[in-house]
């Protein structure tokens, strides 16, 4: 199969590097040549500089989209216009803007579009999936996503101030970002049908773009929570924590280590002796590190070109995820609650 590859930051060079281990070699690379990263390890691959020429040229089988975020619909819409099959990196745009153009034209040619939520591929957010929807907490009352990052240490090889993350005229900010939480709080606990926020610029990183955001949600399913993510926290921190009738999952992504918490009387119940609660801790598989969300994502999207498979993550999840990070947005300007 033949890939090509929009954008050569870090993310980009992953998934080149994630390719090439899995034994794909024809790989073609849309530059803009503003990587701040050394060229070494691409050297010897075709490159264009025209998603269209690049397109005309090649015929790739599949495009990866790993440029900045407002620039993916550039490359987004004339691959799918082509048929490629489209693996397209979080979050899907900066906004909802000829997000439809993208949608008819996939639609048209047949094109699949994965979107690059790699947290569905967490052995032990799966699991906690598992024992969801196996009953195990009873029914969900309130869940808590918190995930902070030091943006000056995120990627230390480049000035902070000039990623994409922390301009907006590039499509950052924390909470498009960031997104992941809104996305997998979906995956785990179903549609949410309301949220409200305040965010903004709080402390002295120079950015112009908002580097702390509380999120709070109401699910369909009558429970409610929240994701607070931020730019600022030192060690950086990501938990998850879902509480229900029966019992609670607490999850750190530090060491990918899930505990559930089971109670064995009934909700309600009082005694003056209540019987302990029942731990069981599941750790992800000897070995496992973070790329390995990468690999087993693209293994997915190999799967996905070939016509094995259906992308797990869609391009309307990614929409949906798009559109709460914008209503989060919105709370603020508006100081209102946003329904859908």
């Amino acid at each position: 199969m033949k890939f090509l590859i929009a954008g050569l930051g870090s993310i980009g060079r992953r998934h080149f590097r994630n390719l090439i281990a899995l034994g794909e070699k024809d790989i073609i690379l849309l530059r803009s040549h503003k990587a701040t990263l050394p060229d070494d390890e691409l050297a010897g691959y075709p490159v264009e500089t025209d998603i269209n020429i690049a397109l005309k040229n090649h015929k790739p089988d599949a495009v990866i989209i790993a440029n900045p975020t407002a620039l993916h619909l550039d490359v987004a819409i004339p691959a799918a216009e082509a048929g490629c099959a489209i693996l397209l990196e979080k979050p899907v745009s900066h906004s909802l803007e000829k997000l439809d153009s993208l949608q008819k034209n996939a639609e048209k040619s047949g094109s699949k579009i994965l979107v690059g939520f790699q947290f569905r591929y967490h052995p032990t957010l799966n699991k906690a999936r598992e024992l969801i929807q196996q009953n195990a907490l009873g029914k969900i009352l309130t869940v808590h996503a918190h995930w902070g990052e030091y943006l000056p240490q995120w990627h230390p090889w480049e000035d902070y101030r000039k990623s994409y993350a922390a301009r907006a005229e590039l499509g950052g900010g924390v909470i498009v970002t960031l997104t992941h939480p809104l996305d997998y709080l979906r995956f785990l606990l179903g549609e949410v049908e309301s949220l409200w926020s305040f965010n903004g610029h709080l402390s002295p990183l120079e950015i112009n773009v908002e580097d702390v955001a509380e999120i709070g949600m109401r699910f369909t399913s009558g429970a409610i929570g929240g994701v607070h993510i931020n730019y600022i926290q030192r060690p950086p921190k990501h938990t998850l924590e879902i509480v229900g009738t029966n019992g609670t999952l607490s999850w750190n992504n530090a060491d990918g280590s899930l505990c559930l918490e089971h109670f064995p009387a009934p909700f309600g119940s009082y005694s003056d002796n209540p019987p302990a609660p029942v731990s069981e801790s599941f750790l992800p598989p000897t070995g496992f590190e973070r790329n390995q969300l990468f690999i087993s994502q693209m293994r997915h999207f190999i799967d996905v070109v070939n016509g094995k498979s259906e992308p797990t993550c869609s391009l309307n999840d990614g929409i949906r995820a798009l559109q709460m990070a914008l209503a989060a947005s919105e709370s603020q300007m508006t100081k209102q609650s946003i329904a859908f």
